[in-house]
């Protein structure tokens, strides 16, 4: 059976916002306390004390600094790209859609103006690519089975340097930015060194300056 510190720290573990303004100081345990003291009991079987769940709380800060305290101290950006009109299709998988996609690039040649991503799942496949080449797409994927298919979208691309690779937490800060500003991402698109956040065209405004902001912290 759990004990009462291991059911707060369970609780506020699935709320990270909820343990980083904790950690900041920035909410009243005792309020806190009393918010959570249902779902304590539910855990626990029985009726908690506020005042138990307080000392729980407050023993559990020191370790949650210890583990806070490092995530994405610092934001190193090289340059923002930005680009707009993109549709994104999710296909399943099938044993000619890597053929599907070579063809594809065929098609498209070394023309540098187009947006192109894919991202190969386990059971379904993701590309995201210019609204000029949704016809060429539809067109060579015709025999595949299209899951989903969204339009209006933009992409936000950050060039990161490779000192960001290594450090804990870097991409926790980028999308605890995206979520604080209230903004819905549609995809997430990274390799080593870039990373794209892809949104519906009304929200790119919003999420350049997110991270236009949060590249000059």
């Amino acid at each position: 059976m759990l004990s009462i510190s291991q059911i707060v720290e369970k609780i506020i573990a699935h709320q990270p916002f909820l343990a980083e303004a904790l950690v900041e100081g920035l909410i009243n345990v005792s309020s806190l306390a009393r918010k959570i003291q249902p779902e304590v009991e539910q855990h626990f079987g029985d009726q908690v004390k506020s005042g138990a769940i307080v000392m729980s709380i407050n023993r559990l800060i020191p370790k949650m600094k210890g583990k806070i305290s490092h995530l994405g101290a610092e934001v190193v950006v090289r340059d923002i790209i930005v680009r707009s009109q993109l549709v994104d299709y999710t296909y399943k998988n099938s044993s000619m859609l890597i053929e599907r996609h070579t063809d594809l690039l065929r098609a498209i040649g070394p023309n540098q103006e187009f947006f192109y991503t894919m991202v190969q799942g386990v059971f379904e496949s993701n590309l995201v690519v210019s609204q000029s080449l949704a016809d060429q797409v539809e067109t060579i994927f015709e025999e595949e089975s299209m899951l989903s298919k969204s339009g209006r979208l933009s992409a936000v691309t950050l060039k990161l340097p490779d000192v960001n690779a290594q450090q804990a937490g870097f991409y926790y800060h980028i999308l605890k930015s995206i979520a604080w500003a209230g903004i819905n991402i549609r995809e997430v698109i990274s390799t080593t060194n870039e990373f794209t956040i892809v949104v519906n065209d009304d929200a790119i405004d919003k999420t350049f300056s997110v991270l236009k902001n949060l590249g000059q912290s």
